[in-house]
């Protein structure tokens, strides 16, 4: 059985460590405070933070920063999400000492020098301007706004130029005072390296910060109301979502969901979407459905790219494949591929140790745990065909869909 090793900082910064016998190590820092957390003011302000991490510490200069783990042939990155700050970095296992104090220096001695403040901004408008150029990825970002609207989680991540523009230290150092908590810090591991000495490295450059506790996040209420859009943007293919808002990564039936999405339209090529749609008619190159979970909602997309004169027909297909799900209980021969489909997928993905260990940092923030293989096995084994159709038909109800288009 895969072990997960804990350690808890009196500061409340928490520990969860892996050991591999591989000769590549990664280790992460991972923060509960994301671009939701922004006010309307601040919106780009957390990205922003991200870039500014690599910019100078009170010891470092940028360039001493880029070159910490390069110089000795690893590597270190970072990426913000609407709920998460991460800094992570990979590694030969003997250089876990280097990594750890590097991320915990940029981390919480960052010193956000104003004339790389203002070259970082210029690099995030060019930023912004790239993923305008992208359709199918601007086409998420738009469609949150559309079903989160007026909620924070509606705003994209990168944030507004008009914004950006009156953005300085201030603005940054007091965006980390009012949202980062020692609470909601969690460093993971994956390497070859005695825990025992881990958490003395741990404790050697993480126990000398300040407990904080910045407070609860704020959640407003979400009033949904199903909606539909079509956008021109006089791009070469047409591109569709059909979503809904979901369940929160704490309810119960999270993982049926999940299970229900992945044999609908995840990455299988065996998936009931991409069969209709592709594998039998040809309309389409890409088409995937996508459950995101938060901590007080979710949403669900189904998402294509198609020739304009068959956007009409593949929503067709796709209402139709929505009903026979919310109609027919799946048989238990379905189920039960259904559910290794799902268990190997999630076994491949933590084979990859960077994957792990930054899904072990999600899972202890989230649930101050994280679930062997093993026990996610068994709660996927105990989802029933009847579960399935419930949830079916509470996300996939025809009258509650919302339709974003770029045409």
């Amino acid at each position: 059985m895969t072990t997960f090793l804990t350690h808890v900082l009196a500061n409340g910064i928490r520990l969860v460590h892996h050991h591999t016998d591989s000769p590549v190590a990664h280790c992460g820092l991972m923060i509960n405070t994301g671009s939701r957390d922004e006010r309307p003011e601040q919106h780009g302000v957390a990205h922003l933070l991200e870039h500014m991490l690599f910019k100078g510490t009170q010891k470092r200069k940028a360039y001493q920063i880029l070159s910490r783990m390069e110089d000795v042939g690893g590597e270190i990155n970072a990426y913000t999400t609407k709920e998460e700050t991460c800094i992570h970095s990979t590694f030969f296992a003997q250089y876990h000492e280097r990594a750890l104090e590097l991320i915990s220096d940029i981390a919480l001695n960052s010193s956000f020098p104003e004339k790389e403040i203002q070259k970082e901004k210029e690099i995030i408008y060019d930023e912004i301007n790239s993923y305008k150029d992208s359709p199918s990825e601007l086409i998420f970002d738009e469609f949150e706004e559309q079903i989160f609207d007026g909620n924070p989680l509606g705003r994209n991540i990168l944030g507004e130029e008009d914004k950006l523009r009156t953005f300085s230290r201030e603005s940054i150092q007091t965006f980390i005072r009012q949202n980062y908590s020692t609470e909601q810090m969690v460093v993971a591991s994956v390497g070859n390296i005695p825990f025992q000495k881990l958490i003395r490295l741990f404790e050697k450059y993480y126990n000398h910060y300040p407990f904080k506790n910045a407070g609860r996040r704020d959640a407003p209420e979400i009033p949904y109301q199903p909606s539909k859009r079509l956008i021109q943007r006089g791009t070469f293919q047409a591109h569709c979502i059909i979503g809904n808002i979901a369940y929160d990564f704490r309810n119960k039936k999270r993982l049926t969901l999940h299970l229900l999405n992945n044999y609908m339209g995840g990455p299988g090529l065996n998936s009931r979407l991409n069969l209709a749609l592709r594998e039998k008619r040809g309309y389409t190159y890409t088409i995937d459905s996508l459950y995101t979970t938060y901590c007080d909602t979710g949403n669900i997309t189904i998402y294509f790219g198609t020739d304009k004169t068959t956007v009409d027909k593949c929503i067709h297909i796709i209402l139709k494949e929505l009903k026979v799900i919310k109609e027919k209980r799946m048989m238990d021969v379905s189920l039960g591929k259904a559910k290794k489909q799902l268990l190997g997928q999630i076994a491949i993905s933590s084979e990859n140790n960077e994957n792990l260990m930054l899904s072990m940092a999600k899972s202890m923030l989230v649930f101050n745990k994280v679930d062997s293989l093993e026990e996610i096995g068994r709660k996927i084994d105990a989802i029933t065909a009847d579960e399935i159709l419930e949830v079916a038909n509470e996300i996939f109800e025809e009258q509650v869909l919302s339709y974003l288009i770029y045409n």
